[in-house]
């Protein structure tokens, strides 16, 4: 009964992340005006509000929208930092349910490094979130 209701939360889990990052996708499209940093701003507060909440899920949406944000008007170093803080939403969720997929964070993480602009402090981070998740995705 406990095991199915593991799965069960981990499927749930699972569709949020992917219509998470589904929507942030989407929304990378948009139109240049979508982009301030008002947008940052609010984008960075939202997911900080459900962090501290522990509603990682809605953290991780806000923090995709930072990133996606920052991207658009042009700063490499809050792109880093929005997709870190992204990852650390689903390796938060991991540590709580050890069967959410890692993969996606691993992938976020990968993007952050790949812009070249990370802060040195968002280099650590990034560092000691990418050994968490290899820790767990090499088993």
């Amino acid at each position: 009964m406990r095991r199915a209701a593991f799965a069960g939360l981990a499927l749930l889990l699972a569709a949020a992340l992917g219509t998470a990052i589904g929507q942030a996708q989407a929304k990378a499209g948009g139109d240049a005006r979508d982009f301030s940093w008002g947008n940052w701003l609010a984008a960075k507060a939202t997911a900080e509000k459900y962090d501290n909440e522990g509603k990682y899920v809605e953290a991780l949406q806000n923090y995709l929208e930072y990133a996606r944000q920052a991207e658009g008007l042009g700063s490499p170093k809050l792109v880093a930092w929005g997709k870190n803080n992204a990852a650390f939403m689903i390796i938060k969720r991991h540590k709580l349910d050890p069967t959410v997929d890692l993969a996606p964070a691993k992938k976020l993480l990968e993007e952050a490094l790949a812009t070249g602009q990370a802060t040195e402090d968002c280099k650590k981070c990034l560092d000691l979130n990418m050994e968490y998740v290899n820790l767990f995705l090499k088993k």
